[in-house]
């Protein structure tokens, strides 16, 4: 039975995981969550009430938290490129950066976007100035420990270029990547050329009109 992922492809953190199910070319069914499959969010809610996406159903298994998956990943169908190194500071390190770009990136500019959602003005400027104050801090952070990396954790591929792929592909949608920080957006410019999330940026392009600041005329 193949991988089975409840989702939306939309979404960063489904992206996330399709990145990596992308990179290891596994096989796997989306299950996406929406108004026209209402079959797949009862399921999904059946499965995991916290009302949180995505999930991974592998068999018996199932997974939530995206980290978590692509760990599980890597130990249960590991491919020809690994996401996590076996060495175990090495591990920590892409852990960690893995934490930066969804704690300090993604989670930074999603403030704009449910601000947005809500529809209130009040809330969507609020919202606004909330990722504006916190996604330069990180920006620059990221600017400086990037210096001569091709990838977050270094010149292999791994789960923290999972989590930045689609941080700061809407980050920079929110808050725009400033020309002071170079380096941080030659990677982002690398992670969009990168087959596995240019599929995930591709298999998404219907749905940018309903990104609620209003989806920029590129990438």
């Amino acid at each position: 039975m193949p991988l089975a992922l409840y989702g939306h492809r939309f979404s960063s953190y489904t992206q996330k995981v399709l990145v990596a199910l992308y990179e290891n070319a596994l096989p796997f069914e989306l299950r996406s969550l929406g108004p026209d499959t209402p079959e797949n969010t009862t399921e999904w809610l059946r499965r995991w009430p916290l009302r949180r996406f995505p999930l991974l159903v592998d068999g018996d298994r199932q997974v939530v938290e995206t980290s978590i998956i692509i760990e599980y990943l890597h130990l249960a169908n590991p491919g020809p490129v690994p996401l996590l190194p076996n060495d175990p500071m090495q591990a920590l390190e892409v852990r960690f950066l893995d934490r930066f770009f969804d704690l300090h990136v993604m989670n930074a500019a999603q403030h704009a976007v449910d601000g947005a959602l809500t529809g209130d003005p009040v809330k969507r400027a609020d919202g606004l100035a909330l990722s504006a104050e916190k996604l330069p801090r990180a920006y620059t952070w990221a600017e400086g420990h990037l210096a001569g990396r091709t990838w977050a954790a270094g010149e292999t591929f791994s789960m923290a270029d999972c989590a930045a792929a689609p941080a700061l592909f809407y980050a920079d949608w929110v808050h725009p990547i400033p020309d002071s920080c170079p380096g941080l957006r030659a990677y982002r410019a690398r992670l969009l050329a990168r087959p596995s999330f240019a599929l995930a940026v591709d298999e998404a392009r219907d749905f940018r009109p309903f990104f609620p600041l209003g989806a920029p005329d590129r990438d």
